[in-house]
């Protein structure tokens, strides 16, 4: 018997899943490695111990449900995070820690070529928003705050490039996560000059460019030896996190958008051809030179819930974290739609879509003496999918969006769920697998195997049944909050930067 393995290199965790060739679910394991945040504006993990953790993951999944099985592991498929930026020698040994999506050291750099015409023609040649996220701005932030470091590297690579290289000693980058890094053309699918240029680099110094099915990798011996894997095994390199959770959710008709919140979250749609924002407001990135991926991402998901947990969560029941969430989501119950006027802006991490502030920052606004916490608690989340709205409202400037498909583990709780559906007044499904970059790393792996004859018919074999539809009532109440939410996040702008200023001088 054969399956499929796939690897998702996800924010803090690392989530490996099996299938069966028919697509049927072996078994899932997941590990988790820690963020450093050392300064402002710095989120840095270690890629040594990301590769361990991955290592030890995967193989105890094969040992624990494949192996005794008697499973012949057929391809294993990556996926990984956007943004991550990581910088090796010519060893391939990390110069420092990699340098995640959330990293918002590049503040100056990032506003300075925005608001020039190169950063307007980037924007335009890349599809990436120009913002401290984009690798293209965190190599320049390099060059001109570390000279040493740059000038010791021998590539910048992601991490999903570093976990592969490790593997293989293959240094190559899909075109999917390539195309988000601000330096790659996604109309000619080639390293972009202009931006190369801007960071001050040539393309030997980033890995070699493939389409996302490239499977001409071979194991390391010694992993072949490690992880009990026949030489056959494929490894396909696989594309982004968020092409694959589109892919997974089985929204390639044309009126469908998919919501993902997980650590950070994401709105997003397929088309045949990019979105062109005039306001720079979404991203456009690549899964084929057929499929593009458009849409909208929010630093401040899934980890703002676990922040307000973490601060103000029931501290008896002691380290069992998932069980004070649910305790403080059975108190969100107990309010109203709107948090009797209480309102949360969310960015804590500075924000990215729709309104690209690295500076802006988390504010309860309208509390009254009448307020409890369990107001709180319902605002926290109000906020966090406002953000999800907020960028829904931009698309819907270019596309008609009469349905959601929803994944990742916020975005499925169904308390959660059904908020989505009334502050978007839109029908929305939940596929039976609720981690649809699993699954679409899946169907990558089976049209690779030729199960499926291409994405298209990949994409239609994901069935997704309406689970939640919307309270016109609450939507109504919603919407009238909403719009105060929208208009204080562009109010405070100068607030934002204002305080981030004085967080910056005085270290905090």
């Amino acid at each position: 018997m054969n399956c499929i393995i796939t690897i998702e290199m996800g924010t803090n965790a690392v989530r490996i899943f099996a299938f069966k060739i028919d697509g049927t679910l072996i078994g899932s394991s997941k590990g988790h490695y820690p963020t450093f945040h050392d300064e402002q504006d710095y989120s840095e993990q270690d890629p040594e111990q990301m590769f361990i953790t991955m290592l030890f993951v995967l193989k105890n999944l094969l040992i624990e449900k494949i192996h005794p099985q008697k499973y012949r592991v057929d391809s294993i498929c990556f996926s990984a995070s956007m943004h991550s930026l990581l910088a090796v020698d010519k060893k391939g040994i990390p110069i420092g820690n990699a340098i995640t999506w959330a990293d918002n050291r590049g503040k100056k750099e990032a506003t300075d070529l925005k608001n020039s015409a190169l950063g307007r023609e980037i924007y335009s040649l890349t599809g990436t928003p120009i913002h401290p996220m984009s690798p293209l701005v965190k190599i320049a932030w390099i060059r001109n705050n570390l000279p040493d470091r740059f000038k010791k590297t021998w590539k910048f690579l992601s991490i999903k490039s570093y976990i592969i290289q490790q593997l293989t000693g293959e240094y190559i980058i899909d075109q999917s996560i390539a195309s988000a890094t601000g330096l790659f053309n996604i109309h000619d699918l080639q390293w972009e000059q202009k931006s190369l240029d801007y960071a001050g680099i040539n393309s030997d110094r980033l890995p070699a460019l493939c389409e996302v099915f490239f499977s001409d990798l071979k194991l390391r011996r010694e992993y072949l030896n490690t992880l009990k894997l026949d030489i056959g095994t494929r490894i396909i390199v696989g594309s982004s996190d968020g092409c694959m959770a589109t892919l997974g959710a089985g929204i390639w008709d044309g009126n469908k958008a998919t919501i993902t919140v997980e650590d950070s979250g994401a709105l997003r749609v397929v088309s045949d051809k990019p979105i062109h924002d005039e306001k720079q407001r979404l991203f456009n990135y690549v899964l084929t030179s057929q499929h593009i991926i458009s849409g909208g991402p929010t630093n401040n998901g899934g980890l703002i819930f676990d922040w307000f947990n973490s601060q103000f969560g029931d501290s008896k029941t002691g380290f069992n974290m998932d069980l004070a969430a649910e305790g403080l989501i059975e108190e969100a119950t107990e309010v109203p739609a709107g948090s009797n006027g209480a309102i949360f802006l969310p960015y804590l991490l500075g924000e990215r879509a729709p309104i690209w502030d690295a500076n802006a920052r988390g504010v309860y606004f309208g509390l009254n003496i009448r307020h409890e916490r369990k107001h709180l608690v319902r605002a926290t989340i109000e906020g966090i999918l406002y953000g999800i709205y907020n960028i829904g409202q931009s698309m819907e400037a270019h596309r008609t969006i009469d349905s959601l498909s929803l994944n990742g583990s916020f975005a499925t709780i169904p308390f959660c769920a059904q908020m989505i559906s009334d502050i978007f007044n839109k029908p929305v499904g939940i596929i039976s697998e609720r981690n649809s970059v699993g699954k679409g790393a899946f169907l990558l792996s089976a049209i690779n195997m030729g199960i499926y004859k291409n994405i298209d018919e990949a994409a239609k074999s994901v069935t997704l049944p309406v689970d939640y539809k919307p309270n016109k009532q609450n939507h109504k109440t919603y919407n009238q909050y909403f719009r105060v939410f929208e208009r204080l996040s562009v109010k405070l702008a100068d607030e934002f930067q204002a305080i981030s200023a004085l967080q910056q001088e005085n270290g905090s």
